[in-house]
């Protein structure tokens, strides 16, 4: 069982995502678990705080290094033997997250996310954590998306959690390279009326049609990517 666990501010954030679909299923079946662990329970003073000014000066507020120490070391003193495990910050300043780092992810025993907020991490932070990654060149207000992006991509690649045949023939797989084919579906042919109420018909491509299998793997191999 591939264990999960996530430092945040808001732990109520993930409840919906992770108890459905794919997730939710792999909860069900015990091929993972998830803990979530809100900060502010290793904050000491009667405010919870976990963010201050920051030194030097500068805009918003900056998330303390103390408590992120502490609340690191307990969760990770929790991590008992010589299991395989990572402590994961996420921040925009990390190695951006693919599908090859999802499937070296679950071949650990457990990983530890620390979502950030506000400005950001005190960088001292860094010095805390096993690896800084990132899901894409942009910003978000936090890293409880990120945490949740990469669960989701890290699960479904586990035995038992979908279709083997369904991992095979998707974007990123060892098969397919890059972005997979396009997919089709019923109707055959999709009339729509565009802004000009110009009628169009948007057919499938005559090969899916066909039956000729071996054409049809062609098709697919020639608009991979």
């Amino acid at each position: 069982m591939l264990r999960f666990e996530i430092i945040s501010i808001f732990p109520r954030i993930f409840d919906s995502y992770f108890n459905t679909s794919i997730i939710g299923r792999a909860l069900k079946r015990k091929l993972i678990k998830i803990k979530i662990h809100d900060l502010r329970k290793w904050t000491k003073d009667r405010h919870r705080t976990v963010d201050d000014r920051p030194y030097g000066g500068g805009p918003g507020m900056v998330m303390k290094a103390d408590v992120l120490y502490q609340a690191i070391k307990s969760v990770r003193g929790r991590i008992l033997g010589k299991s395989k495990k990572k402590v994961i910050l996420l921040t925009p300043a990390g190695k951006q997250f693919d599908q090859r780092m999802a499937e070296k992810y679950g071949r650990l025993d457990r990983i530890i996310f620390v979502c950030g907020r506000y400005e950001g991490f005190d960088a001292r932070v860094e010095k805390l954590v096993d690896e800084k990654i990132s899901t894409g060149p942009y910003v978000l207000t936090g890293g409880e998306l990120p945490a949740m992006a990469v669960i989701d991509a890290v699960t479904r690649l586990l035995p038992g959690a979908i279709r083997k045949e369904s991992l095979e023939e998707e974007s990123f797989s060892k098969s397919i390279g890059e972005a997979e084919y396009p997919q089709y579906t019923r109707p055959e042919i999709l009339v729509i009326k565009d802004e000009n109420s110009k009628i169009r018909k948007l057919k499938v491509p005559s090969v899916l049609l066909s039956g000729d299998q071996k054409r049809v793997k062609e098709w697919k191999l020639r608009h991979s990517g």
